[in-house]
């Protein structure tokens, strides 16, 4: 969905917008929305240019778990305000300082706002650092791939370093003097 800054009614609008999953896809390769996406913002002009975006954003992301592997889902009911200012032709160029206001500013095109690009940067914003389906999450046997949530496997998991082969036969071969 584009939001076209142009048709603005006076200096404030109000959205409210339901997105279907299906809109979001292809899936991210991080997580896929597995849930309708509620979208509640207002858009404010600032200046001749600059507009103000504040809202929230609520729905499911399907993650997988990190340890077992085994999908499992997160709510998301994420706010957040925004500045967005003109595309130029040297936005994001060169080496500089990043400052406070680059961590809220996002670019619009031709007055137009991509808001699906809007919602993926929170839903992004709004994933876990390390997903997992619980504290508790055993995750898969490094041996046999079992996933130790659901049962037990027989593996040896005493694992040794080859690298360290030589010391320990040195520990174990003392020869005495």
């Amino acid at each position: 969905m584009l939001f076209d800054l142009r048709q603005l009614h006076g200096d404030r609008a109000h959205v409210e917008r339901t997105f279907e999953a299906a809109a979001f896809e292809p899936p991210d390769e991080d997580y896929r929305v597995s849930a309708p996406v509620h979208l509640s913002m207002d858009v404010e002009k600032a200046s001749a240019d600059v507009f103000r975006v504040a809202g929230r954003v609520s729905t499911r992301l399907e993650l997988e778990c990190g340890r077992c592997l085994e999908p499992y889902e997160i709510a998301v009911d994420a706010p957040f305000e925004l500045r967005y200012v003109p595309q130029s032709e040297n936005s994001g160029e060169g080496d500089h300082e990043v400052g406070e206001d680059d961590l809220t500013t996002a670019y619009y095109r031709e007055g137009v706002v991509d808001v699906i690009d809007l919602l993926r940067e929170q839903f992004q914003l709004a994933l876990p650092m390390k997903p997992l389906c619980s504290e508790a999450c055993q995750g898969l046997c490094a041996v046999c791939g079992t996933n130790l949530n659901r049962g037990t496997c027989q593996c040896q998991r005493n694992w040794e370093d080859p690298r360290f082969a030589a010391l320990k036969d040195l520990r174990t071969n003392k020869k005495e003097f």
